[in-house]
């Protein structure tokens, strides 16, 4: 059955981030990750030492194998962060910390935006 049937939610307009240079479709309420596997898109990071791919692995933020660089900063947990119009999502490789800017959060540091269990917050909000 259509999970949309069960709770007769209606979704908000559909708006556009870019990955990568590609524009996809995400929801309102969305994260990246859930934008991203609508989209078709599986793995969004390869590792530092050996190139694997990654992508969601535990979907609440422990693992941090789903993680991609937002609005030019690395290390967003792509399971907590959501999906905002116009932002530019780019895969990372390893821990994207060359591409970091001075004071920006990496790898298993909070930074604004970055959500708490369950909830996606959108890039930049302040914790509750």
């Amino acid at each position: 059955m259509d999970p949309l049937k069960l709770t007769r939610a209606r979704p908000g307009a559909p708006f556009t981030v870019t990955f990568d240079g590609r524009e996809i479709e995400a929801l309102p309420g969305q994260t990246i990750a859930a934008a991203l596997w609508a989209s078709g898109v599986t793995a969004w990071r390869t590792t530092r030492g050996e190139g694997r791919a990654r992508g969601v692995f535990c979907g609440i933020g422990v693992c941090f194998d789903c993680l991609v660089t937002v609005d030019g900063r690395p290390g967003r947990r792509a399971c907590l962060v959501a999906a905002v119009p116009g932002a530019d999502v780019r895969t990372q490789v390893g821990t994207g910390h060359e591409e970091a800017s001075p004071g920006q959060a990496g790898p298993g540091q909070a930074g604004p935006g970055q959500a708490g269990p369950g909830q996606a917050r959108p890039e930049g909000a302040e914790p509750r």
